[in-house]
C-alpha cells in the first residue's frame, strides 16, 4: 500500500474515470490518503462524479510519473465518518477552503475490491491488491 501512496504522491494529478449512463466519464483528481489502511479520495456530494459513483461504483484512476504508469481498478464506497473526513482534509488542508468535515457536501470514498498494476515501458506489470 505504502509503494503505491507513494506513487500517487509523486505524480501529483491523476484521472479518474467514471461511466454515465453508457457514457465514459473521465477528469483530473489530486486528492488521495491512506485512513485505517485503505486508500480514500475526496469529492463532494453536489458533483456529478460523486452522483455517477453513487449510480454505479466501479471506477479507474490512472497515473503517469517518469515512465511508469499506475492504474488502479475498484470499486469507491462512501465513508460519512468525520475521522475519515478530517483526515484526508489535514492531509490537504488547502481544501478547508470549499470543504469541511462537518459538511454535509464533503465527501470522502475508499477503494474496496481494488487492484493496483504499476506498469513500465521497460519491465512486466506489477500488481498490487489493495
Amino acid at each position: 500500500m505504502e509503494e503505491v501512496l507513494n506513487f500517487l504522491r509523486e505524480c501529483g494529478t491523476y484521472y479518474l474515470a467514471t461511466v454515465e449512463w453508457n457514457q465514459p466519464r473521465v477528469r483530473p483528481f489530486w486528492t488521495v490518503n491512506i485512513f485505517e489502511g485503505k486508500l480514500y479520495i475526496q469529492t463532494g456530494k453536489s458533483k456529478n462524479v460523486s452522483r455517477q459513483i453513487q449510480a454505479n461504483n466501479k471506477v479507474e484512476l490512472c497515473w503517469f510519473h517518469d515512465w511508469e504508469w499506475i492504474r488502479i481498478s475498484g470499486e469507491l464506497v462512501r465513508d460519512e465518518r468525520v475521522e475519515a473526513k478530517k483526515s484526508m482534509l489535514d492531509r490537504y488542508p488547502e481544501l478547508r477552503g470549499m470543504y469541511d468535515e462537518n459538511n454535509h457536501n464533503t465527501e470522502v470514498l475508499y477503494f474496496q475490491n481494488a487492484t493496483a498494476t504499476i506498469y513500465s515501458f521497460t519491465s512486466d506489470p506489477k500488481v498490487i491488491e489493495l
